[in-house]
């Protein structure tokens, strides 16, 4: 793949994988949600749509962010899987949702309260290893 950056900036290249509306959004759901079929993304309550979903994993997995596998008892559903390109995001997520609840919660009247920001306040590494872990421990034997 012959991805178009658009400048030397380390940051701009990023976010221009990472800075659209929905690429971390789909990062976080496979990651701290367990969703990894396309029926699992579509039903999650940020409502991507199919277009965008779909456009979205194959750009990712054209990055090598997720690779897509199927079930080996099924395969007619695919399954999408962080890789550890894909898995090296979680301190993102991490300290975005720190940020989110120090920053943003008094704007969003809605946003949920987490037993998990207090954790990952108090032992950050501790908390990105345990989800790291957790997730290959589940995703291992799909691969």
């Amino acid at each position: 793949m012959d991805y178009r950056f658009r400048c030397e900036c380390p940051i701009t290249s990023a976010l221009d994988i990472l800075g659209d509306k929905w690429v971390l959004v789909i990062i976080k759901q496979m990651l701290i949600e367990d969703k990894m079929t396309f029926k699992d993304f579509t039903e999650s309550p940020e409502a991507i749509a199919t277009n965008i979903l779909s456009s979205k994993l194959k750009c990712l997995e054209e990055l090598g962010i997720i690779i897509k596998t199927q079930l080996p008892e099924n395969k007619k559903t695919n399954l999408y899987l962080l890789t550890a390109k894909g898995l090296a995001l979680t301190p993102i997520i991490v300290e975005l949702s720190i940020w989110s609840d120090e920053n943003v919660r008094e704007l969003n009247s809605i946003m949920r309260d987490s037993p998990e920001i207090a954790i990952m306040k108090s032992d950050k590494n501790t908390f990105i290893k345990m989800i790291q872990e957790n997730y290959k421990a589940k995703t291992e034997k799909l691969k």
